[in-house]
């Protein structure tokens, strides 16, 4: 069992569903399909997801167990081993590296940050929040250089956009967290 870290970010939310208790794959795919849930964020298939509990079970971030139901075929139940909850608790706190990354793998985090408690969702904001700013300057800088009419420089005016969005609508997550303590 290799404990080698994994590259998709849905690996690492899939571990952040097991945090309250051992499930069975098609349990945990009804879970998915709720608005409430990630189910808003975003979309996996049945065959799908089974292929990502495999991989991570091999990866040695699941075991499983197989629970006996009668007269059917016994149906196999994950729990979240110490070296998932390692990383599952890294990841949840880490800032995406990219801008492009915000839509799905920072709202996935933010999602289970909350789940997780006050404490951990402002910490992930704020470490976003200096990204996002490092971003900034950074994006700010390269303009700086960039000719007038070019469109590199347009494009450069795009991104600096996105990123002052994305920095305006993270300190209005975290006054919302701030205000309503935290309530998932």
């Amino acid at each position: 069992m290799s404990a080698s870290k994994p590259t998709f970010t849905i690996d690492l939310a899939l571990l952040g569903l097991f945090r309250q208790g051992s499930l069975h794959p098609y349990e945990l795919f009804q879970q998915l399909q709720q608005p409430d849930s990630l189910g808003s964020v975003w979309r996996l298939k049945q065959s799908h997801l089974y292929a990502l509990l495999d991989r991570l079970e091999a990866r040695g971030y699941l075991t499983h167990r197989l629970e006996l139901q009668g007269h059917r075929p016994p149906r196999k139940v994950l729990s979240l081993t110490p070296a998932g909850e390692a990383a599952f608790a890294e990841w949840v706190v880490t800032p995406v590296s990219h801008g492009r990354d915000i839509r799905l793998e920072f709202l996935t985090k933010l999602y289970f940050a909350r789940r997780e408690g006050l404490a951990v969702a402002d910490q992930l904001l704020e470490r976003q929040i200096v990204c996002c700013r490092r971003w900034l300057n950074d994006h700010t800088h390269r303009l700086e250089a960039l000719p007038e009419q070019s469109f590199e420089r347009l494009v450069q005016e795009y991104r600096i956009g996105q990123i002052r969005a994305t920095l305006v609508w993270l300190e209005e997550c975290r006054e919302t967290l701030a205000v309503v303590g935290g309530d998932r």
